[in-house]
């Protein structure tokens, strides 16, 4: 990813300052660590509420401010602007963020064309959000982004400086219903962003902002890259398109178009089977199975089988169970771990603002008590990959014994360890992922249907232009007509 200081927001400025809604004031141009709080963890999960308004300064024009009261208006040096009501994320049940990769995106494109506008440029530009401890972990969420993004900060060093004046943010949590026992803070997000940049998964270069929207709606097929050009998480096919419970269904025909654009030569099916594999192998896709029950976590042989899969694919991978949240989220973090030596929660946070609803419950905890795991089965794997290289082998995978595919005694467990998770468990009950997809469904048809009142607006303005038509050509027309034959006479 190239990132670039220069026309994005002027000289970094290292000191913050508190004020109240009055224009940021001059700031000093050091920062003493002194000022700085520590981190701790009461901090991220028992926020305080406010007690005066503070406004933090990114660099010479750009601030950060969380307000009592929404300002006036913006005067001649300073420009407020609030996305509070513009990114929303859509929720689930009780969790609110983080916001995704278009949001980020979006506002980003926002920000950037705010700094470089001819109209402001000796103008101060202000980020303000209220007093929802939500939005205000978003709002923070998404500048930090930006300045991690655009102005190559460390996630160490922004996440202090929106830490300053005593501000504390909520924890972001999953999308499972009932009390939550896993935090996801804005560092681990800000940590994903960061390695997602460095690992060239986030690249705003390249990346199609229409396309992630249209294909990440459930009607268009409601999927995401993880790993651009490597994995996609996406909803399971069914046998027949259609809708169901208000959720749309697509056959796996409606992906071939799309999946052989990009080079998806694989796909791997974690739930029941609702669609017949031969209709993807004879399409020419390779396709897998690795059953295991919804909301649960995989077991070891099935870990150990869809690493094999992704690891020895010669194109992308596409994954899914039955919503492409849970066990998808599960095992594609399971690779990003192995493979890119990320924690645990910044693998979530990477996921979840790739795809919101991703890893449930004690999926979470799962991922936790494997990441030392992952970690070292990635050292063991990335050093035989080296001695390959060295000897000039032609397959890869060849130096590596234990991770083969083709390996029978792997195949004959993973079968063995997946037997007991059969079709029937999924086929009479309402799971997890049924409740997911049909969540999605509603809010998204919610989220793009017109408001009552902006069809009527349309309404009476059909009907005045008919009225008005209706003058002209009842009473102004004839007499302009015999005005004109007047004139012919």
């Amino acid at each position: 990813m190239k990132r670039k200081t220069s026309g994005v927001g002027g000289r970094r400025h290292s000191a913050p300052a508190t004020v109240l809604a009055t224009p940021p004031p001059a700031v000093k141009k050091t920062r003493s660590s002194a000022t700085l709080p520590m981190l701790g963890e009461a901090e991220e999960h028992s926020p305080r509420s406010l007690k005066r308004e503070i406004c933090l300064q990114i660099t010479d024009r750009l601030y950060f401010a969380i307000l009592f009261h929404k300002p006036k208006s913006s005067s001649t040096s300073t420009h407020y602007f609030c996305i509070d009501d513009e990114f929303v994320y859509e929720n689930f049940y009780a969790d609110f963020g983080p916001l995704n990769l278009a949001m980020i995106y979006r506002y980003c494109c926002k920000l950037n064309k705010k700094l470089k506008s001819f109209t402001m440029l000796r103008k101060k530009i202000v980020h303000y959000c209220g007093l929802d401890q939500k939005k205000q972990a978003n709002a923070a969420f998404l500048i930090g982004s930006y300045t991690i993004i655009y102005l190559r900060e460390s996630p160490e060093s922004v996440y202090r400086h929106l830490l300053f004046g005593n501000v504390s943010y909520l924890p972001f949590r999953d999308a499972a219903f009932g009390s939550c026992s896993f935090h996801l803070t804005l560092l681990d997000c800000f940590h994903a962003i960061n390695k997602a940049l460095q690992y060239g998964f986030l690249d705003f270069n390249t990346f199609d902002v229409d396309e992630y929207e249209h294909y990440e709606r459930a009607e268009n097929g409601d999927f995401n890259w993880i790993i651009p050009k490597k994995i996609i998480a996406f909803s399971g096919p069914h046998s027949r398109s259609r809708i169901e419970n208000g959720y749309p269904h697509h056959a796996p025909e409606a992906y071939f178009p799309y999946f052989r654009r990009h080079n998806v030569t694989t796909v791997i099916r974690l739930n029941k089977k609702m669609y017949d594999s031969r209709r993807f192998k004879d399409a020419g896709f390779d396709h897998y199975d690795l059953f295991f029950a919804d909301g649960s976590i995989p077991n070891d042989a099935i870990i150990k089988a869809f690493l094999n899969i992704c690891e020895n694919a010669e194109g992308a991978i596409a994954v899914h169970c039955k919503a492409g949240l849970g066990r998808t989220g599960t095992l594609i973090a399971c690779y990003i771990m192995k493979h890119y030596r990320m924690t645990a929660a910044e693998t979530v946070a990477w996921i979840r603002i790739c795809r919101p609803g991703s890893v449930i419950g004690a999926q979470q905890h799962f991922l936790l008590e494997k990441q030392s795991e992952l970690w070292l089965e990635g050292d063991i794997f990335r050093s035989k990959l080296k001695k390959t290289q060295k000897l000039a082998v032609t397959k890869i995978v060849s130096g590596v014994d234990d991770i083969s595919i083709n390996d029978s005694k792997n195949q004959n467990a993973s079968r063995k360890d997946s037997e007991p998770y059969s079709d029937e468990e999924e086929t009479h009950t309402v799971t997890q992922g049924d409740k997911l997809r049909a969540l999605k469904s509603k809010r998204q048809a919610k989220a793009y249907s017109v408001p009552l009142t902006c069809l009527l607006a349309i309404l009476a303005s059909a009907l005045s232009s008919i009225v008005i038509w209706w003058i002209v050509c009842g009473s102004l027309l004839p007499n302009l007509l015999f005005c004109l034959d007047g004139l012919r006479t």
